[in-house]
């Protein structure tokens, strides 16, 4: 049995706090960044969380220390471009927010949600993913086999 699942509204704190740790260690230098934002993002974020059919998916672990706690998450979304050589139905996947609790990395928790989320752009016709890499995290993704691009962005094609 899998440890990825898909996240739910019940889970929407959760998901917050772990994008804050993300958000804290590309920017914060050292410190936390401020998380008034919440608040204000937790209702939009679970009725995000209750659209199965949606272009928006998040994928985490349960914390195996931790009852109630997320270890890991990975957040994407689909959209419609027009279409191009490569990708003639124009479907690009987004992935925005990979985080792992800094007490459960390098347990593959990451690797594996992203992996879960994968398969959902594939589900839906992606042509291509795209996500701005950390210098941290671009041997994950590498090994997923994105590839650099000239600029932050990697993209992957399916």
């Amino acid at each position: 049995m899998s440890l990825v699942r898909r996240a739910r509204p019940e889970d929407a704190a959760e998901v917050l706090r772990l994008r804050q740790v993300m958000i804290d260690s590309l920017w914060s230098a050292g410190g936390a960044g401020p998380t008034e934002w919440h608040a204000e993002s937790l209702p939009t974020l679970r009725e995000r969380l209750a659209e199965e059919d949606g272009d928006f998916a998040a994928f985490v672990v349960a914390h195996p220390g931790r009852p109630g706690a997320l270890a890991a998450l990975v957040a994407g979304t689909v959209e419609y471009r027009i279409g191009k050589a490569g990708n003639p139905r124009g479907r690009v996947g987004h992935v925005f927010s990979v985080a792992t609790d800094p007490d459960a990395r390098r347990r593959g928790y990451a690797r594996a949600c992203m992996e879960e989320l994968l398969a959902w752009f594939r589900a839906r016709g992606a042509g291509h993913v795209l996500l701005n890499a950390s210098p941290e995290a671009e041997p994950l993704y590498a090994a997923l086999g994105f590839t650099r691009d000239p600029d932050p962005s990697m993209r992957l094609l399916l």
